[in-house]
C-alpha cells in the first residue's frame, strides 16, 4: 500500500497520507516517500502549488513511536530523518496544510513547514513529546516559538498540552478554520489561486517571505529587492503588466 497519495487538478496536485490504520503517524518509510514525491513535484514544471492532507480523523498523529523507540542516540544521529524533512523544508512552490483532525509531535512539525493552513473546526494541534521522554526534533521548538513567541511556545512545549483550531488560529498558526468536511476543498480552492498567479513571482515571493524569518530586516529588504528586480526578466512581467494597461486577463506561462 502506497503511503502518499497523488491527485492532479490543473496546475494544483493534492497529496494525501495514507496511514489511516495508525492516524498516518509518520514512519521513515512514509516521510521517505514524501519526500520523493515533493522533489519530483517541484521540478514539474506544470505543477504550481500543492496541498498536503490526511483524513478527517487526521493529518497526522505524530512520529512512528513503535518504530522511535527501538533507536539509539547514534542510530538517531546517522539516521535519514533530517534528510527527508529538508525536502519539505526546500520545496520552493506554495505548499499548503489541510488539517483536520488530529496534527501532534511530528504531524504538527509538518503543518508548521508548510506555508499556509486550512484547520477544519475539529482539528487538535500539539507537541506532546515531552510526555514520552524526549522533545521536539523536526523544528517544534524553532517554527512554533517564531509564530507563537516565547512564553506560548514553552507552555505548549514544556506541558504537551494540544490546543483547537480556533485557539491555533487566534495564536496564528492557521490561516482559516472551516468545517471539517470542507477542508479540501477549501484548501484546493486556496492553491488553484495561486495557480493562476505568475509561477516565478509566486516561487521568489515565497523565498522572499522565507528569508523574512531568518535574517536581519536590512538584509532580507536587500534580498527582496534583488528578486523584485530579477523578475523584470521574465515574460511573464512583460504579460501581466501590458495585460493591466490593455484591461484584459493576463495568460502566464512560468517564463
Amino acid at each position: 500500500m502506497t503511503n502518499v497519495l497523488e491527485e492532479r487538478r490543473n496546475h494544483v496536485v493534492l497529496l494525501r497520507l495514507n496511514r489511516p490504520e495508525v492516524l498516518n503517524a509518520l514512519s521513515s518509510e512514509l516521510m521517505e516517500e514524501l519526500s520523493t514525491r515533493l522533489e519530483a513535484l517541484d521540478q514539474d514544471e506544470d505543477v504550481r502549488a500543492v496541498v498536503l492532507t490526511g483524513n478527517e480523523r487526521a493529518f497526522a498523529a505524530g512520529a512512528d513511536i513503535q518504530e522511535l523507540s527501538s533507536n539509539t542516540a547514534v542510530s538517531m544521529l546517522n539516521s535519514r530523518q533530517i534528510t527527508r524533512w529538508e525536502a519539505v523544508k526546500k520545496f520552493s512552490k506554495p505548499l499548503i496544510a489541510a488539517v483536520a483532525g488530529w496534527a501532534l509531535g511530528g504531524g504538527m512539525e509538518l503543518v508548521m513547514a508548510c506555508d499556509m493552513v486550512i484547520a477544519g473546526d475539529n482539528a487538535q494541534f500539539g507537541q506532546p513529546e515531552i510526555k514520552i521522554g524526549v522533545m521536539p526534533g523536526a523544528g517544534g521548538t524553532q517554527r512554533l516559538t517564531k509564530v507563537v513567541g516565547k512564553a506560548r511556545a514553552m507552555e505548549m512545549v514544556l506541558t504537551g498540552r494540544t490546543i483547537s483550531a480556533d485557539e491555533a488560529f487566534q495564536m496564528g498558526l492557521v490561516n482559516h478554520v472551516v468545517a471539517r468536511e470542507q477542508v479540501v476543498e477549501r484548501a484546493l480552492k486556496l492553491a488553484e489561486a495561486i495557480a493562476q498567479m505568475p509561477p516565478l513571482a509566486v516561487r521568489l515571493a515565497k523565498e522572499s517571505v522565507l528569508t523574512a524569518l531568518d535574517t536581519p530586516l536590512d538584509v532580507g529588504l536587500l534580498h527582496e529587492r534583488r528578486l523584485f528586480s530579477l523578475l523584470f526578466a521574465s515574460d511573464d512581467q512583460k504579460e501581466g503588466m501590458a495585460a493591466f494597461l490593455e484591461k484584459r486577463p493576463p495568460t502566464f506561462k512560468g517564463r
